[in-house]
């Protein structure tokens, strides 16, 4: 938010002026005297963990203790070990305190802030396999912050997303000044062609070949439009960027426009996420009103200006022509292309598209300069990837690492393995529209063409690990519905291609596998992939063709044996009573639903096999582990 001494900027000179004073206020006009700053992460995730309760409870404890003027929490955006949350940095000690209770905070001020003594309780354990967690009470030694590489998440964890100064004091706005004042469009199409960065939307087209498109596309009106629709399963970067650094997309979108001779500009932002629609509003607001959109910014004839449409969950709006007719209040549905949205896009007139992150990067590129950013990633990906962690991992969260690092650093180096110790298995990279890479595959660099060559795709990023006890077979087909569910229907491929397949994918699991099944589940995959209108149809048979290639032995397993091998799918599980182990307690028989069970007290039971529903709740009810799975 503006303080109200700060007003309309009309030059980059005051711009700068404004950064300096920003820092200053940031830092304290002596070190010594700096304020102490708490960063407590109000991100999404903490939010539901009770953060703001947490950070009512800090500012009661500080005033009591008199000291207001010397102490100042941060409410941040997303700090990333989202499992671990409510966090929060003590900012100069750089202790790194998780799982905060409000109740923890008069501790944390009298140990902390007043006597300076560490609340070890409370600090991070990093994991150990097969044994006691390490203690480390610095943000900077541990595993999850120190191998990162943050780009696009420069400033989440840093700033107060809701105060365009906090922004401005980390180099807000240079680059727009720089392109501003500096720079032609074509000078900026050059330092992004450099940099090499390929979108971050999922199909990893270079970046600046498509703002060449536009820029050179015929027209006086032209549009700069966000895709914010991020619907994948376990997926949230776009959002947390929203929820803490909403500026730089801003920022970015103001440099396309400047590139390509846009005045107006739309974020396409699912209502689902108000917390991201509600900080990038006031950002909108405090950008306009500081003079960093709107008629001539910074003084000179460049104007652009912003507006968030909110759309209402569907998926298929994440591809572009479906989200650019959502936005003319047309139905979501994909057209044919060409002509693409550069050339022809919103209400027929050139139009940038790109994700959030590919936007969020735009102002470190200008500048820091495109060779800067060359240096990270690989030869033909360049730059760094924002990957959510989900699913069996020890920390899942939000991380951001170079392009080329191997999966497995991102899961055991970074994502600390896998829960309870157990196996890795494989990871869903990509979405419903992406692929399993199994654990033989463990050391691939983490690149667009990697990926592609191992049948998956490097998508928005996010990434689903799974534990030995995953069924793949269930994998896919649970991939295969959510797809199936959002199609549009528009186009034949995808809306009956993927219902075929899916009823296919069924009947295996419910143990109706037939001899052929899987041939047939292949062709079905390559027709689709050949033949549906867009991206979400096209690339909708990934999973399935993924799991088929690295598990097909799970498949005949299903459809000869009649067996799950991983024991997830009910209608091919049968449970057992060991007699030996069982002492007759009742507990399992209490606790079956259809009173399969059957035997005396004190005796062992037996289980009718022809009343078992296998919902495994006998499993869970016994101690004794008497009961298993055939």
């Amino acid at each position: 938010m503006i303080s109200s001494n700060v007003t309309r900027l009309k030059s980059v000179e005051q711009l700068s002026a404004l950064r300096e004073k920003c820092l200053k206020n940031s830092l304290g006009s002596d070190a010594k005297d700096a304020t102490e700053k708490i960063l407590l992460c109000a991100g999404g995730g903490c939010i539901a963990s009770g953060a703001l309760k947490v950070k009512e409870a800090l500012q009661q404890e500080i005033e009591h203790a008199g000291l207001a003027d010397r102490v100042t929490i941060v409410p941040t955006g997303c700090l990333g070990p989202c499992t671990n949350g409510p966090v929060m940095v003590i900012g100069n000690d750089k202790v790194f305190y998780q799982q905060v209770k409000p109740e923890d905070a008069k501790e944390i001020v009298k140990s902390h802030l007043i006597h300076g003594k560490i609340v070890k309780r409370l600090i991070w354990h990093e994991h150990v396999p097969d044994g006691k967690p390490k203690p480390v009470p610095l943000q900077t030694d541990i595993n999850f912050f120190k191998r990162q590489i943050k780009v696009v998440l420069r400033n989440c964890g840093l700033i107060d997303p809701g105060c365009i100064e906090d922004y401005i004091a980390r180099d807000g706005y240079q680059a727009l000044g720089k392109v501003l004042t500096q720079m032609s469009g074509q000078d900026v199409l050059d330092e992004v062609k450099t940099a090499g960065i390929r979108g971050r939307g999922g199909a990893g087209f270079p970046l600046w070949r498509k703002w060449d498109f536009s820029r050179q596309a015929e027209g006086e009106i032209k549009y700069v439009l966000c895709n914010a629709d991020e619907g994948d399963p376990g997926a949230f970067m776009d959002r947390s960027v929203l929820e803490g650094d909403p500026h730089s997309i801003i920022e970015g979108m103001a440099i396309a426009a400047y590139t390509i001779g846009a005045r107006e500009g739309f974020v396409y932002v699912r209502a689902e996420y108000p917390l991201a629609v509600e900080r990038l509003g006031q950002a909108i607001v405090d950008a306009r009103n500081t003079g960093l959109l709107g008629e001539n910014i910074l003084g000179t004839d460049f104007c652009f200006d912003l507006e968030i449409r909110m759309g209402s969950g569907a998926f298929v709006c994440g591809e572009e022509t479906a989200l650019i007719a959502s936005l003319e209040g047309l139905r979501g549905e994909p057209r044919s292309r060409p002509p693409f949205p550069a050339i022809k896009g919103l209400w027929g007139k050139p139009s940038v598209l790109n994700n959030v992150e590919s936007y969020a990067n735009v102002p470190a590129i200008i500048f820091n300069g495109g060779e800067w950013f060359a240096k990270m990633g690989t030869e033909k990906s360049r730059g760094t990837k924002v990957f959510a962690l989900a699913g069996d991992i020890n920390i899942s969260g939000l991380v951001e690492v170079p392009i080329g690092t191997t999966l497995r650093e991102l899961v055991f180096d970074i994502g600390g393995g896998i829960l309870k110790d157990k196996k890795f298995k494989a990871a869903q990279i990509g979405g419903p529209s992406g692929g399993c890479i199994p654990a033989e595959h463990l050391d691939v660099p983490l690149d667009f063409d990697s990926l592609n060559e191992l049948g998956a795709i490097m998508g928005s990023g996010g990434l689903v690990v799974m534990d030995e006890h995953t069924c793949m077979v269930d994998v896919a087909r649970f991939f295969l519905e959510f797809v199936q569910e959002e199609s549009c229907g528009k186009c034949v491929p995808c809306r009956l291609g993927t219902k075929q397949m899916l009823d296919i994918l069924q009947r295996i699991c419910h143990g109706e596998g037939r001899e052929g099944d899987c041939e047939l589940l292949e062709r079905f995959a390559k027709d689709i992939k050949a033949s549906a209108l867009c991206g979400l149809g096209q690339t909708a048979p990934n999973p399935v063709l993924s799991t088929l290639r690295y598990f097909r032995d799970e498949y005949d397993a299903h459809i000869h044996d009649k067996k799950c091998p991983a024991g997830r799918c009910k209608a091919l599980l049968a449970y057992h009573i060991d007699s030996e182990k069982c002492i007759g307690c009742m507990a399992c028989a209490k606790k079956c639903p259809v009173s399969a069970i059957i035997g005396k007290p004190g005796k062992p039971h037996e289980i009718i096999h022809e009343k078992c529903i296998h919902c495994g709740a006998c499993m869970m009810a016994c101690q004794f582990d008497a009961v298993v799975k055939e």
